[in-house]
C-alpha cells in the first residue's frame, strides 16, 4: 500500500478534480489526462505507486501544479 505525505480533503479533490482531469477522443485515445497537456491520470498513478513523491514529479515536469497530481488521486 503507497502512502502519501500530503493531506487531501475529501472537498477538493471532489470538487477540483473534474477542473483539472478531461477526457478527449482525440487525445491519448480518450484516456484521462491533466487539462492542457498529454500527461494521463495513468501514467501519474504509475510514477506514485512506483514510488515518486508528489514534489519529484513537480520537479521532473516542471508546467506541472500540485493540485493537478492530487486531482489525479480523485
Amino acid at each position: 500500500m503507497v502512502k502519501y505525505k500530503h493531506k487531501i480533503s475529501n472537498y477538493m479533490l471532489k470538487e477540483n478534480y473534474r477542473k483539472k482531469i478531461v477526457i478527449n477522443s482525440k487525445v491519448l485515445r480518450g484516456k484521462p489526462v491533466i487539462k492542457g497537456t498529454r500527461i494521463s491520470v495513468e501514467f501519474i498513478l504509475e510514477l506514485l505507486s512506483s514510488g515518486m513523491t508528489v514534489k519529484e514529479i513537480l520537479q521532473e515536469y516542471l508546467h506541472l501544479k500540485k493540485d493537478e497530481i492530487l486531482a489525479c488521486l480523485a
